[in-house]
């Protein structure tokens, strides 16, 4: 049997079906990753921009940077994100990690979804906590300020110097504990602390896609080299 063959009857038979994905998940949606050739961490000074220290010293130049860098208003699930809602309604899929922030799986229609990396979509105030939508961000020129009190709107998203939240982490740990199959795909693994959630896994059945190789391939019980999409496609048959 071919490792796609493989995967795929490993996930026919699993009883409980994790996917925790990245940036890769959302390329085919127009969407560049962090760390490829053309990513978006190429630029040198993105990581110092994307961190909280610059958000706070140097709003305006964070937000020229988000709002034409991070946010694609015009991107739409792939057949990725439709294969694994489409699994979620079959009860084939029990739940999607994400470390991406485009909310793409939810649009798809995926519901359990665990956004590690927070969402583009929620926005709130500094000061009040007044929640904003992606549109009330987008329509400002600048610098988005609170309509109560002034203060600036922070997009719900985790920036460099910033920990995760508390509540996703233990969501992702028990969703890795109790899973018997996962599908790891589209991210390198090289953000902590995305490999050291798998140790959490005890399964036997680690199945990573991704296009190169990734800082989890040790952990992994079968590798293939592909675009997600195109690995879904063929299991979905």
């Amino acid at each position: 049997m071919t490792n796609y063959e493989i995967a795929k009857s490993w996930i026919k038979e699993s009883k409980y079906l994790v996917f925790f994905g990245g940036a890769g998940v959302s390329t085919q949606s127009g969407i560049p990753d962090f760390r490829s050739q053309n990513g978006l961490f190429n630029d040198k000074n993105a990581e110092d921009i994307v961190s909280n220290s610059f958000f706070y010293k140097h709003t305006k130049e964070f937000f020229e940077f988000y709002k034409t860098k991070m946010v694609y208003l015009d991107a739409k699930p792939n057949d990725a994100h439709k294969i694994l809602a489409k699994w979620e309604k079959e009860k084939k899929l029990k739940s999607i990690i994400t470390q991406n922030i485009d909310g793409l799986h939810k649009m798809a229609g995926s519901s359990n979804v665990i956004e590690l990396h927070g969402s583009i979509h929620r926005n709130y105030c500094i000061n009040c906590n007044k929640s904003y939508n992606l549109n009330q961000i987008m329509k400002n020129k600048e610098i988005p300020y609170c309509d109560d009190c002034g203060n600036i709107i922070k997009p719900d998203v985790v920036l460099y110097e910033e920990a995760l939240d508390y509540t996703n982490i233990i969501r992702c740990i028990n969703e890795i504990e109790k899973a018997d199959t996962i599908i790891v795909a589209g991210t390198s693994l090289n953000v902590y602390p995305a490999v050291s959630f798998l140790t959490a896994y005890r399964g036997r059945r680690l199945i990573i896609v991704n296009s190169t190789k990734t800082n989890g391939d040790d952990y992994a019980d079968l590798i293939i080299h592909d675009k997600i999409a195109n690995f879904l496609n063929y299991v979905d048959k």
